[in-house]
């Protein structure tokens, strides 16, 4: 049984795929979004096909992926387009990247722990929280 397509203003859009109006316009100026038909009166009309590829995008975007990321995950999410191998591809960079980036935090951690901990709190001691900025 067929029902029929709801038809969404923009900024119902954005408040049923959780992001700002403005990024669905960015996202349509970048060609991620598909520009949608125009009411009569020059309205952008959306549906629930815009809703889950705009929740696609931003959830791509939550997870790290760059915009070129999602864009080619969003082709790929077309199963005449592309094959699972292809997705893992992209998903194993970006993975790589993901561990680069906890390795870089996880030496961060390190070095703002051992400032925080060795301040005295001592108003006229040296505080190595600022000497740490200062190198």
């Amino acid at each position: 049984m067929l029902t029929k397509a709801r038809a969404l203003a923009a900024g119902q859009l954005a408040k049923a795929a959780g992001v700002n109006l403005e990024t669905i316009r960015y996202y349509e100026t970048i060609g991620l979004m598909p520009a949608p038909p125009r009411t009569p009166g020059g309205h952008r009309v959306y549906d629930d096909v815009h809703v889950r590829r705009l929740a696609f995008i931003r959830r791509g975007r939550e997870l790290g992926f760059s915009l070129e990321e999602v864009r080619a995950l969003l082709i790929l999410n077309d199963p005449r387009q592309g094959s699972c191998a292809e997705v893992k591809d992209i998903a194993a960079m970006h993975l790589t990247e993901v561990r680069r980036k906890l390795a870089d935090l996880t030496r961060l951690e390190s070095i703002l722990a051992a400032s925080v901990a060795s301040c005295t709190s001592e108003p006229l001691a040296s505080c190595p929280v600022l000497d740490m900025l200062e190198l």
